[in-house]
């Protein structure tokens, strides 16, 4: 594998840098961005384009039209600077490392050739929360490896809408990464670049990131709104990293004051959802530090092995997997060594994060066709197939990964272990944190078992417990020693039962509007159910009776159950896709067996937060609305009625069909989930 040059480090002064990426389709679209840039924005924008090699390119005069902004090609060792504009050259890579631009030949092998993915990763090495990258219309997936580091690296990304876009392959590839911020037009893109850049993020990020003006008591707050949605304790992670995340959510909602901002979090759960998903963000690749693969094929593959046959598995915890890039390629790498070796010992890999959108992500094993630079054509060859424009792993390596969630701060560890990766985790949590971690570490692993730690972490706060194996990749070996702590995992304070809070006396005037809401919700609102994360009914809405009845047997209020015939596919794959988006989910086209004959039935499943529970309003809707005055016409000819009946049949019967592939993949991928959740808890246990 080829070794990589050493990142420069981020530059923390200076102006922030919009990288612009795009392929077909993007001239049009980067030229609506100029034209809602403000006269001075503060921001230097660099555009790169797929461009023919062996033309001379017009976009400097072409884009000099739509823009009061200095147009400039760039040429080698240019510094860039605020309120200009900077356009790659045909047949060149283009790079930054702190401020300047470095320019290189186009490569030969043109399945390779990214240049945005290549400008997007020195953007967010060099620029760190100074960056933010823009993917507009092109085709295939060029930059959404990119986007994943500036996010990352703790700059902003931006998708134009795709239903706007000329090409969308580029940016749905990029939605597809879960990393982009915003997904807006190309006409709302220039005004929220300068809105970034004035924020008091960005200019922090010019300084030092200790300058963010956030108190503890506000932090306190904060922490207190999340811990019931995420179920995750902050006050010990590192406070620099949650308070540069936290402000960066600020300037996405273009919001100046803490207190502004915590005022969002408690009236809009979907942010507090999203600002929990920034704060768990790490980095992260195939084959990431590649050298460290090889120390480990060199010095902790040959010696775990040892002694594993048909019936002793391999067991290997990737703690902090994110979306599964590094639990597959630890997999990868041990297969490749284990055929080398013509060695036959089954292997165990538990991969565990405490995101569960990324653990969702990780089971899927599909990843954009941008990963070819990193993982290389005889391995891409091996272990993946081709799938939607980008890849999948295949189901060998899939099959040697389980994926949970758990929260290594307080749930319990897998044991007997062979191997530990747990790399650029410990980054983020402080002393105390890391002392108990390292402890956990020791108890799960079996005597001289390994664990491998990122290159910014060490094992020196419990050096009792390990030997260091190898300074530079943090390789260490267990000491089977008696000084190890004891491990205790009590059940956490915040899940016992609450004092109900004495309350006051409800005004009459309160009351009364209470009714009359009910009253009219009840006569002119659809009918509907609500329903909890089982599937169990809680509350009836209106007069459900043409929708739901109960089932033969014993009583039940499972609303599974209780669907009439008809709703159960559409019903169900309903539910599945609003549990996996957290969003609303609406189902139309469906048909429901009531009073005797079939009925055309709509329904849409939106998810509710009730203090950290998450419930799900299922509603209704047949669709009848006053009919508008019919005019007088012939009667149809017998033949076109037929048509018309017989097309109208083949159409349900399609849309049958479509339902019963969706019904039948959600229940795949469900007992695929509850199988690893499975095996994950029967490990803790």
């Amino acid at each position: 594998m080829p070794s990589r040059k050493k990142k420069p480090s981020p530059d923390t002064s200076g102006v922030t840098i919009v990288g612009v990426g795009a392929s077909a389709g993007g001239l049009e679209a980067f030229s609506t961005v100029l034209q809602g840039l403000p006269g001075n924005p503060g921001v230097a924008i660099v555009f790169v384009q797929h461009l023919a090699p062996d033309h001379e390119s017009a976009l400097v005069p072409l884009l000099s039209a739509h823009t009061p902004l200095p147009v400039v090609q760039a040429t080698q060792d240019v510094e860039v600077e605020a309120n200009k504009v900077y356009v790659i050259p045909p047949n060149t890579q283009m790079a930054l490392t702190g401020t300047t631009l470095h320019l290189s030949r186009r490569p030969d092998d043109r399945s390779q050739y990214t240049p945005v993915d290549a400008f997007f990763s020195s953007l967010a090495e060099s620029a760190g929360p100074r960056a933010i990258g823009v993917i507009l219309s092109g085709t295939a997936s060029d930059g959404a490896l990119g986007m994943r580091q500036i996010k990352g690296a703790g700059g902003m990304t931006i998708v134009q809408a795709p239903e706007t876009a000329r090409y969308d392959g580029m940016p749905r590839a990029a939605i597809a990464t879960g990393m982009i911020d915003l997904v807006v037009p190309p006409k709302i893109i220039g005004a929220r670049l300068a809105d970034f850049a004035g924020h008091a993020y960005s200019r922090a990020a010019e300084r030092r990131h200790d300058e963010l003006p956030i108190g503890d008591e506000e932090l306190q707050q904060v922490f207190e709104v999340l811990r019931p949605v995420s179920g995750v304790d902050f006050r010990h992670y590192k406070l620099p990293t949650i308070k540069r995340r936290l402000f960066r959510r600020m300037a996405l909602q273009r919001l100046s004051e803490v207190g502004q901002y915590i005022r969002l979090l408690r009236s809009e759960p979907a942010e507090v959802r999203s600002l929990y998903q920034d704060l768990l963000i790490h980095v992260t690749r195939f084959f990431r530090e590649p050298e460290s693969f090889h120390a480990m094929a060199r010095d902790v593959f040959p010696a775990i092995v040892q002694g594993h046959g048909p019936e002793r598995p391999i067991r290997v915890w990737v703690s902090g997997c994110a979306t599964g890039e590094e639990a597959y390629s630890l997999a990868i790498a041990l297969v490749d060594y284990l055929q080398q070796q013509q060695i036959d010992a089954p292997v165990q890999i538990f991969a565990t994060d405490v995101s569960d959108t990324a653990v969702e992500q990780a089971r899927l094993g599909v990843f954009p066709q941008s990963i070819e630079g990193d993982v290389g054509p005889d391995r891409i060859r091996r272990f993946f197939t081709r799938h939607d424009g980008g890849y999948r792993v295949t189901k060998t390596i899939r099959d040697l990964c389980v994926f949970a969630r758990q929260d290594l701060t307080k749930d319990p560890p897998f044991s007997r272990l062979d191997l530990i990766l747990c790399r650029n985790v410990l980054i983020y949590m402080d002393a105390v944190l890391q002392k108990k971690l390292l402890s956990v570490f020791h108890y799960a692993l079996n005597p001289n078992g390994f664990l491998v730690l990122g290159q910014a972490e060490s094992a020196g706060a419990q050096g009792t417990l390990f030997t260091l194996v190898d300074k530079k990749y943090r390789v260490h070996r267990q000491k089977d020693t008696t000084a190890a702590p004891a491990m205790s995992f009590p059940a956490l304070a915040h899940n016992a039962p609450a004092k109900k809070p004495h309350r006051e006396p409800v005004p009459v005037e309160a009351l009364l509007q209470t009714e009359v809401s009910r009253v009219i919700l009840d006569r002119f609102s659809p009918p509907g159910v609500v329903v909890d994360s089982d599937m169990q009914i809680v509350q009836f809405r209106g007069q459900t009776g043409p929708y739901l009845e109960p089932a033969p047997g014993d009583a039940s209020l499972n609303l599974l159950k209780m669907a009439k015939d008809g709703l159960l596919y559409g019903l169900r794959t309903a539910i599945h896709a609003a549990r996996k988006t957290r969003d609303s989910v609406r189902r139309t086209g469906l048909q429901v067996r009531s009073g005797g004959r079939w009925k055309p039935v709509s329904l849409e499943v939106v998810p509710l937060n009730a203090n950290g529970r998450l419930h799900y309003l299922v509603l209704f809707d047949d669709g009848r609305r006053p009919a508008p005055p019919k005019q007088k016409a012939e009667p149809p000819a017998k033949n076109a009625a037929t048509k018309r009946a017989s097309k109208a049949q083949v159409d349900f019967l399609r849309r049958e069909l479509a339902a019963s592939r969706d019904y039948l993949q959600s229940i795949i991928q469900e007992l695929e989930a509850a199988n690893e959740e499975l095996q994950s808890a029967n490990e803790e246990i």
